[in-house]
């Protein structure tokens, strides 16, 4: 049997072997060439936003906004309205840490567009205590240490809150089910139920 026969059973050829190379060999000598013609090419269009007013009525408050059509309703409250107790947690909507309240419904506002929020009732963390007269949900947070390095809080009284006003908070499963949108990394949960437990009773 000839060497090419044996390398023939061995799966690669000579032949083949040096074609290979070849290739690889042209590969590296195109390969700057390719980087500077990339250089030249013109830059692709990114689309620019369209800027849009809205009229947002937030904790009461009527306010004016010109926007970006892409921007969020945390971001507008963050950013814009400079109300930062609205957390920016995940900002893929599975943290809960931006929960606001829509109409009176639970809502990620980090999903949210702002624009689209043209004519609704929002209600952030600020907006609901009275003056120095904190929400019952506040107090019975504050009563039961139902959080401990906070950052979530906002978002877990929001919820809570809408919560109540659905009418869901019935037993501890449904608390639980209701609630678990909203992550607490310190695991103040059992803290969280008692503290809703405690207002339901009295809504």
């Amino acid at each position: 049997m000839d060497q090419d026969s044996s390398e023939k059973k061995a799966g690669t050829t000579r032949r083949d072997f040096i074609a290979q190379m070849g290739l690889a060999g042209a590969g590296l000598t195109l390969a700057p060439l390719l980087s500077k013609a990339e250089k030249h090419l013109p830059d692709p269009e990114i689309p620019v936003p369209s800027m849009v007013t809205t009229q947002l009525s937030i904790n009461g408050k009527a306010q004016t906004l010109v926007l970006e059509s892409n921007v969020t309703l945390l971001d507008a409250l963050r950013e814009r309205l400079h109300m930062t107790g609205t957390k920016k947690g995940c900002d893929h909507g599975q943290c809960g840490a931006c929960t606001v309240l829509m109409n009176g419904y639970r809502i990620n506002s980090c999903l949210c567009l702002a624009c689209i929020c043209e004519g609704a009732e929002i209600i952030t963390i600020e907006g609901l205590s009275k003056g120095e007269n904190l929400h019952p949900m506040q107090e019975s947070f504050l009563k039961h240490d139902a959080f401990q390095c906070g950052y979530c809080t906002p978002g877990q009284i929001c919820s809570a809150v809408g919560l109540v006003s659905e009418g869901h908070a019935k037993t501890d499963t449904e608390i639980r089910e209701e609630m678990s949108g909203n992550i607490c990394r310190c695991g103040a949960y059992q803290n969280i139920l008692e503290a809703i437990k405690e207002v339901q009773k009295t809504a």
